[in-house]
């Protein structure tokens, strides 16, 4: 008889490596915030304003680099609260497409994933 659901060990297992990686994800999006406010603050780093002009478009192109990681970063710690909810809710590991578990290699590689790989190559098509 094949499962329908992870047992609650296995949704605790699931629920610690969430966490660790909610916890990276968040410190670095962290950093990511305080770096980009302290380049817009324009405070004493700024001791050149020469060179500073002449950098500015490099610092324009650093500062969307920056936003598109944090844009990223955000999304990913959604998705893995996103997941915590699920596994507190029991669905966590279910495919919303094919109603079937997806293994746990895949989750342990994407824990925020809702798909298995059989319903992502469905959905590229």
């Amino acid at each position: 008889m094949e499962k329908n659901r992870y047992s609650d060990e296995e949704l605790e297992e699931f629920r610690q490596l969430i966490n660790e990686k909610l916890q990276v994800a968040e410190a670095q999006y962290k950093d990511i915030i305080d770096t980009i406010s302290k380049r817009s603050g324009n405070g004493i780093d700024d001791t050149l304003p020469t060179y500073h002009a002449l950098e500015e478009g490099s610092c324009t192109q650093t500062l969307d680099d920056y936003l598109q990681q944090a844009q990223r970063l955000r999304k990913f710690i959604n998705g893995l609260k996103a997941a915590q909810v699920r596994i507190d809710n029991k669905t966590y590991g279910i495919c919303r497409v094919t109603k079937k578990l997806i293994p746990k290699e895949r989750l342990r590689a994407v824990p925020h994933t809702t798909l298995s790989i059989e319903a992502k190559l469905q959905q590229k098509k």
